[in-house]
């Protein structure tokens, strides 16, 4: 844990899926207490990125149709891929790919903050480790935007990392899918 402060997940919430066949997408929702442009800036931006996503970026992702390398983190074998912007209306909606897997980032300012939204349409094989992922992912962000970063955790560190066996159970429950 790098020193950081204890964190210990909350309960599998949040989270939904819709099924269209084979075709499966998580939805993740969290209420933050920062505002759109704050939240869109560490959705963007590469130096935030690197302090609470599962992948580096090489670039901006705030302009439609620029070309990205993101690269996965905590991998034996980094995975990279190009991605490229197909929507970015600044701070409400960003839209991009990842290895394969479109990623829609919903921005709605609700009061002082904002309730942000991930669609990942994902192999249903990985739905409930990939909503323990972001879940611990979304803790992290929050944590950094209020200013008392937990340091990231990601990749297959993020699988030793008490509390993900727990989530990755509960949301494998939520969804009738397997652990």
């Amino acid at each position: 844990m790098n020193g950081r402060a204890p964190y210990t997940p909350g309960p599998a919430a949040g989270a939904r899926v819709h099924k269209d066949g084979e075709h499966w997408t998580l939805v993740i929702e969290r209420e933050l207490r920062h505002a759109p442009d704050k939240v869109w800036l560490a959705l963007t931006d590469p130096a935030q990125l690197r302090e609470w996503a599962p992948f580096d970026a090489d670039g901006n992702l705030t302009t439609v149709g620029a070309t990205v390398t993101l690269t996965t983190v905590g991998t034996p074998t980094p995975h990279v891929t190009e991605t490229r912007v197909t929507r970015a209306d600044a701070p409400r909606l960003l839209e991009y790919t990842w290895g394969g897997n479109e990623l829609r980032w919903e921005l709605e300012a609700v009061g002082r903050g904002t309730r942000l939204t991930l669609w990942h349409n994902i192999d249903r094989r990985f739905i409930a480790m990939g909503a323990a992922g972001w879940h611990i992912c979304f803790d992290v962000l929050d944590h950094v935007l209020t200013g008392t970063p937990l340091g990231r955790i990601v990749g297959p560190d993020v699988m030793k990392f008490e509390g993900w066996q727990r989530l990755n159970a509960e949301y494998a429950k939520q969804f009738a899918a397997e652990a």
